[in-house]
């Protein structure tokens, strides 16, 4: 066996350098397949294939019919009008062997290889024969579907392989055959025309089980190859200014990668040179969103600085305020009871109502009501549910609300006092008890004057 160096993997909820991936995916990531040296003669290979060959079953399907594999994003099989979307739940690992062996591209793998990809969790004490009742039992799920899938899972001699029987086929495979295709350099008009048919079969990320020990590693190739096949794609439409056409590319990716900031920059650019200025702004405000929400940090400095270089510009001027505006304005469906946020969000909204409140000699009132422990009637998270419900509809609209942990929720009460605070506090539980009649869980509310010394439980 050849010794190559360990691949690295990289995940793909990152920054991806556009010009470090076209020049070289290879870099960043190598599929395990292309990181081992095969093993076998090509002798072994001529008698391999003619076991394969002869194990072949006729097929029961119709000439015409067609059975559709699907990987991406999720593992789904369709046989005519059927969709069989359960095979995952009946056989995990079932599943795991199919896409490890699809991935292969045909070629046999030794036995002992699949244990080792399969069986990364713990070691069966007959390895062998619990590999032979797994691929007998998956050959059966696929048979009750079609006898042309069972006869796709070939065996040989001491190896398995997939081999697409008449009538099957899978995305994944004509994805890896679109992207070795693009990698031969091929002129404008073909590079445009694969690039579409890629965008329309990677629908999202390949589908992963957990087993697979090469699982993550499979997925980001695929992915990192596809981002560099889409930064191509964008770059010639750019030459030919079709930025319509950009436009749709880079939303079409973003559903497949919505982390990528370059592609956010990209669709941004295309859409000001579509007089859509507005349009891209709000894409940046989306790119934030995303960013705090799963990293809770602001986008990357490129993407900021573009964002600010569009606010400044003379050509955003006349846009500005209408995009603030625009984002500021709710429905007025939406303005309907108290004001419901996250915790942190509270606190600054607490900070901005105080200083408006010192100025006019006023004050406000923090609320705060516990439920405890149930009697398993009805459960905390229920109850909590409930809870939160009956406060969206009784309170007023400039009430502040936030979940401050898991049995716990405070209030900020404006323009109230101790009489009418404690109204509001047993109106609410008066609410809660009815809507929870036969559950005994315990509710304690307190209210109390922000800035005052908090006064004992009567």
């Amino acid at each position: 066996m050849v010794n190559h160096p360990k691949p690295v993997y990289e995940s793909t909820m990152m920054k991806v350098d556009k010009a470090t991936v076209e020049n070289d995916p290879s870099k960043f990531l190598i599929l395990p397949c292309c990181v081992i040296a095969n093993p076998y003669k090509s002798c072994y290979h001529a008698n391999q294939s003619r076991l394969f060959a002869s194990e072949r079953q006729e097929s029961s399907m119709p000439e015409n019919a067609s059975i559709r594999v699907s990987m991406m994003d999720s593992f789904v099989i369709q046989a005519g009008d059927q969709v069989y979307d359960t095979l995952v739940t009946k056989s995990r690992r079932g599943v795991s062997l199919i896409q490890y062996l699809i991935l292969q591209r045909g070629r046999p793998v030794p036995s002992q290889r699949i244990i080792r990809e399969l069986w990364t969790d713990h070691r069966s004490d007959y390895p062998e024969s619990a590999l032979k009742t797994m691929v007998s039992r998956t050959r059966q799920l696929l048979r009750d579907i079609d006898p042309a899938l069972a006869d796709s899972l070939v065996s040989g001699k001491g190896s398995y392989a997939w081999a697409s029987a008449p009538g099957v086929t899978v995305d994944v495979l004509e994805i890896m055959d679109i992207l070795d295709l693009l990698e031969k350099n091929p002129d404008d008009e073909t590079r445009i025309r694969l690039t579409d048919e890629l965008l329309a079969l990677y629908t999202g990320d390949l589908f992963q089980t957990g087993d697979l020990a090469s699982g993550v590693a499979q997925t980001n190739y695929l992915h990192l190859s596809y981002l560099s096949a889409v930064y191509k794609l964008i770059d010639l439409l750019k030459t030919r200014e079709m930025y319509n056409r950009i436009v749709e590319v880079c939303e079409q990716a973003i559903h497949v990668d919505d982390l990528d900031e370059q592609l956010y920059l990209e669709l941004m650019n295309a859409m000001v040179h579509l007089n859509r200025t507005s349009e891209a702004l709000n894409t940046y405000k989306k790119a934030e969103r995303i960013s705090q929400r799963y990293f809770d940090a602001p986008p990357g400095e490129d993407l900021q600085t573009y964002y600010h270089e569009l606010q400044t510009s003379g050509e955003t001027v006349r846009f500005n305020l209408d995009v603030i505006r625009n984002e500021l304005m709710e429905r007025e469906g939406d303005r309907r009871g108290p004001f419901i946020c996250d915790y942190a969000a509270f606190k600054e909204i607490y900070n901005i109502q105080m200083r408006n409140l010192e100025r006019l000699g006023s004050t406000m009132f923090l609320a705060v009501i516990m439920v405890g422990d149930t009697d398993h009637r009805v459960s905390m998270e229920a109850g909590i549910a409930g809870l939160m419900e009956i406060l969206k509809h009784n309170l007023r609209k400039g009430d502040i609300v936030t979940r401050y942990s898991e049995n716990i929720v405070a209030m900020l009460l404006p323009t109230v006092n101790y009489a009418s605070g404690s109204m509001v506090m047993e109106r609410i539980e008066t609410l809660f008890r009815a809507e929870y009649p036969q559950a005994n869980i315990p509710f304690h509310a307190r209210i109390a004057p922000l800035g005052a010394p908090i006064p004992p439980k009567k």
